[in-house]
């Protein structure tokens, strides 16, 4: 029964009726006794169960864009009086992402607090007079920890909360957590930018069809922005966000100016106009040469290749390409080659306004290859007022004949790939470089990364492998004692391999006293050595600016998380990962690490789909930890198939691969007795998964195994 104005309830007078709806009324009222102004929600008495709740609920919550509970009677709540309308769009940018800040901050304080709000809706979002964002309606808020799995709702009595804002596992009456109100956020946030919403149909069975089954149209925004809701919108819950914390955190670096106003400039790979269109390995090879000789030049951010070269073949918008990469200038440009002769245009953009700064074309023979390089470099350091000297820059290492630099260029584009057929490529052309140019460093420098390769993947054990990457690197220092990779890469023969940290702390001296440090020496300083030796802090230093150099570097990314993850910061170490996995989907060592993460804190669901994601790639750790998650969630047979496949546990990899598997499963005296088989092997993988047993019992003596007694004490 409607309530007309001037009623009472106790001490408080009805004003007016604010709104009515299938669990009751609220009306705007005065409270007689302090002389303000209040809202008053009345349910239904088939609702009344939910009256405790939502009272219980509000009352846990002290947050200033929460709406605050006042009072309690006998059948009613008192609260705060918002005067203000629902969220609405579409709105500007910029004032869409300050509400949505606001409304995941409320979301996490609730959260944190252990109640899931479940019905997020613009309805229940008020926008107050002086711009700011109230969340209000915890009418079907449930405690997080501890309740029964009802899932709610307003269709038909089966299913509680709005049908297109509900997550897919919410509209199937499935159990719901933290996870399920990120992707009624992102709804939200999606419909505050354009104006509509993302699931749309004539009938509650359309939009719950389009909820389960259809992917949002895309956002016409900030790619920055875009990713961030189609990633709260993701089906599964494991591929969202997972915490509130993480999406206020990714909200708040839109469109985040850097601090330092330093030039920066990502080198795309050229573009092979030649009549034949079989010279992509040159023209890869100029862009990386162009890369390497701008790295030289002061006070210039030049993203790394691995980064630069991911955009390759994709018809991306110069724009979102710089932000994506965090710079503010782009080199793009093509080579067309015929006979001995090679036609080279390039063209420095602006990528903010996207316009023209620079450009030039070459016609050169091919014997003038590092002349170009050279000319192209000082041209787009001058036009970005970057100071230089009047000498083309050192390059600080000899200049090869050009039938070694073409099969050196080769190489390196084949390096680039996974494939088995490519990595033979790879080794015929760097072995066909060094024959025409025995003194050709680089090409003994990169011969060296490719057996390291090879014994990280387990294709080759390690004690024929890291021989050979001592071999190649020792041989690459006599021709250029410059080389800071080659001094990196000993560092890491030392570290992995011989367990002498003296060593590996000389070699790193040496690959990191230089300036620029490149990304990648500073990814193996602080993964491979910093972390292994307890320097956690210096470690999350090195790899966070290794990444910044390389923001697409998947690898680099892997390594900044698992750091993050070594000094406790578990939701940022996740989020990395799963960025990780956007760049490729099914990659496995992201995903054997989240395996893990997941199998920590007995969320096995999870695990399981990020198990099942490394499967294409079943090398050893990877069975392992399938295995491990397979047993947990009973499903002990095809578990047992998988760990036939490793035993006896004598083949390369195969220690380490069960070492997974007993630490998946709990057995942690196990998973240790087969690490201490996979040391023997010396898998450079097991080094750097020691972390993993420190709170063993026996880590002093397992610190003994790689000289790291110092580090154990």
């Amino acid at each position: 029964m409607t309530l007309p104005p001037g009623a009472k309830l106790g001490p408080y007078e009805i004003l007016a009726t604010i709104g009515a709806g299938g669990m009751g009324e609220v009306y705007r009222a005065k409270d007689t006794r302090l002389g303000r102004t209040v809202a008053i929600k009345i349910l239904n008495k088939e609702h009344m169960q939910r009256f405790e709740q939502e009272a219980r609920a509000i009352a846990a919550l002290n947050h200033p864009h929460i709406c605050t509970l006042h009072d309690i009677g006998p059948d009613y709540l008192v609260m705060e009086f918002v005067d203000g309308a629902a969220i609405k769009g579409p709105l500007p940018v910029e004032r869409a992402v300050q509400m949505a800040i606001q409304i995941a901050g409320a979301l996490d304080e609730a959260h944190r607090n252990g109640i899931l709000h479940r019905d997020l809706k613009p309805g229940n979002i008020l926008v107050t007079t002086s711009g700011a964002t109230k969340l209000l309606d915890f009418g079907l808020a449930k405690l997080a920890a501890g309740a029964d799995s009802e899932t709610a709702s307003t269709i038909e009595g089966t299913v509680m909360g709005t049908p297109a804002y509900m997550s897919p596992e919410q509209a199937q009456g499935k159990p719901v957590d933290a996870r399920s109100d990120i992707f009624s956020f992102g709804a939200v946030l999606y419909e505050t930018l354009c104006g509509n919403r993302p699931f749309e149909g004539a009938s509650t069975a359309q939009v719950l069809s389009a909820v389960l089954r259809d992917e949002p149209k895309p956002l016409k925004t900030l790619p920055q922005l875009e990713r961030i809701v189609m990633r709260c919108l993701a089906k599964q819950p494991a591929q969202r966000f997972q915490t509130m914390t993480e999406v206020k955190a990714a909200l708040e670096q839109v469109g985040a100016k850097p601090e330092e106003q330093q030039p920066s400039i990502a080198v795309l790979p050229f573009t092979d106009m030649s009549p034949d269109k079989d010279n992509e390995w040159f023209s890869d090879g100029l862009a990386e040469e162009i890369i390497n000789a701008l790295a030289h030049i002061p006070d210039l951010m030049v993203i790394a290749r691995t980064s630069a070269f991911a955009f390759k073949g994709k018809n991306e918008d110069i724009r979102r390409i710089a932000e994506t990469l965090g710079v503010g200038h782009i080199l793009e440009g093509s080579v067309r080659k015929a006979g001995t002769r090679i036609r080279v245009t390039a063209q420095l953009i602006e990528a903010a306004a996207g316009s023209h700064l620079w450009s030039e074309r070459y016609d050169r023979e091919m014997t003038d290859v590092f002349a170009i390089q050279d000319e192209i470099a000082v041209a787009i350091a001058g036009a970005l007022q970057v100071k230089l000297s009047v000498k083309p820059v050192a390059r600080g290492r000899h200049e090869p004949n050009a039938a070694a630099h073409e099969a050196y260029l080769k190489a390196r584009y084949h390096l680039g790939k996974s494939r088995p057929e490519s990595l033979a490529r790879c080794k015929e052309y760097l072995e066909q470089a060094i024959a025409l140019d025995p003194e050709f460093a680089l090409a003994h420098c990169c011969y060296a990364d490719y057996f390291f390769g090879l014994a990280n993947a387990g294709l080759v054990p390690a004690h024929e492998a890291m021989p050979l990457v001592r071999k190649e690197t020792q041989k690459a220092l006599e021709l250029d004692p410059s080389l800071p990779e080659a001094h990196a890469m000993l560092g890491i023969v030392a570290a992995l391999y011989d367990y002498d940290w003296k060593e590996a702390e000389r070699r790193f001296r040496l690959a990191t006293d230089c300036d620029p440090v490149p990304p990648r020496v500073r990814q193996l300083y602080g993964f491979d050595y910093l972390m292994p030796v307890g320097r956690l802090v210096e470690a999350v230093e090195q790899t966070e600016q290794g990444l910044k150099g390389d923001p697409l570097n998947i690898m680099a990314r892997i390594g900044f998380a698992v750091s993050l993850l070594a000094v406790g910061r578990l939701a940022e170490a996740q989020a990395e990962l799963h960025r990780a996995l956007e760049f490729e989907e099914n990659h496995a060592a992201a995903s054997v690490i989240l395996t893990i993460i997941y199998a920590l804190q007995a969320k096995w669901d999870e695990a399981l789909h990020f198990a099942e994601k490394a499967t294409p790639q079943m090398i050893p750790m990877v069975m392992g930890t399938l295995a491990g998650v397979l047993r947990r969630t009973g499903e002990v047979n095809r578990a047992e198939e998988l760990i036939q496949k490793l035993m006896p546990g004598e083949t390369y990899g195969a220690p380490l691969g069960l070492c997974y598997f007993y630490f998946v499963c709990g057995e942690i005296d196990k998973a240790v007795d087969w690490w201490e088989r996979a040391i023997r092997q010396r898998h450079p993988l097991a080094v750097q998964i020691a972390g993993l047993f420190k709170s063993s019992p026996r880590w002093p003596t397992l610190a003994k195994l790689i000289n790291l007694v110092e580090e154990a004490r």
